[in-house]
């Protein structure tokens, strides 16, 4: 009796073009519209406002859709992996700068949180070699302060319900700062360990 050959099934090849990468780009594609929206509108006006911050609102949940799909359906590829953090801060990273351009936030918070979101980007590429450092729960909590932050600046928020959102951006920037030590001692870690040091 000969022992038949059991077939190998051939890798899953995920296409590029995916819901979950359409989504993304749908995201990259978002930033230049909210940022000509608010450049047109100078964040006056009641309905101008709305509709600025529901643009922002739309292109952030697009964000936890397209990941949710990703994981869901495994659609994962390189391209999402690379895309779909660049979409994240330049949507919020826009927003910042816009917001302190328009004197509705100091430009120090921008400056701290973007310097923070670059760093854990570039920290990242640094350890690659190594492995990768996965985003924590802390980290989707900052980002959910952030967009929460940012829709109630972008908001025509009464008073005094407008002095939510400099306490939403404070819980957020504590939260981006402890986040970001954390994944620096995550990046030495891994990299003492890779290197057996």
């Amino acid at each position: 009796m000969t022992d038949k050959p059991v077939p190998v099934s051939a890798p899953r090849v995920v296409s590029l073009y995916n819901p979950a990468n359409i989504l993304t780009v749908v995201r990259i594609i978002l930033v230049p519209v909210f940022l000509v929206l608010v450049v047109a509108t100078d964040l006056t006006g009641t309905g101008a406002r709305i509709v600025t911050c529901v643009v922002f609102c739309v292109a952030s949940a697009t964000d936890f859709v397209d990941g949710w799909i990703a994981r869901r359906w495994s659609l994962v590829t390189s391209f999402g992996k690379v895309a779909d953090p660049i979409a994240d801060k330049a949507l919020t990273g826009t927003a910042l700068v816009l917001l302190s351009a328009y004197d509705r936030l100091p430009w120090w918070v921008t400056i701290l949180i973007l310097v923070r979101e670059w760093g854990v980007t570039a920290l990242r590429f640094w350890v690659i070699r190594y492995g990768i450092i996965p985003a924590s729960r802390g980290g989707k909590l900052k980002t959910m302060l952030q967009i929460a932050a940012i829709a109630w600046y972008l908001w025509p928020v009464p008073s005094p319900f407008d002095v939510v959102g400099a306490w939403l951006m404070g819980a957020a920037l504590i939260v981006t700062v402890a986040t970001g030590v954390d994944y620096v001692i995550q990046a030495l870690r891994l990299r003492r360990n890779a290197r057996g040091d």
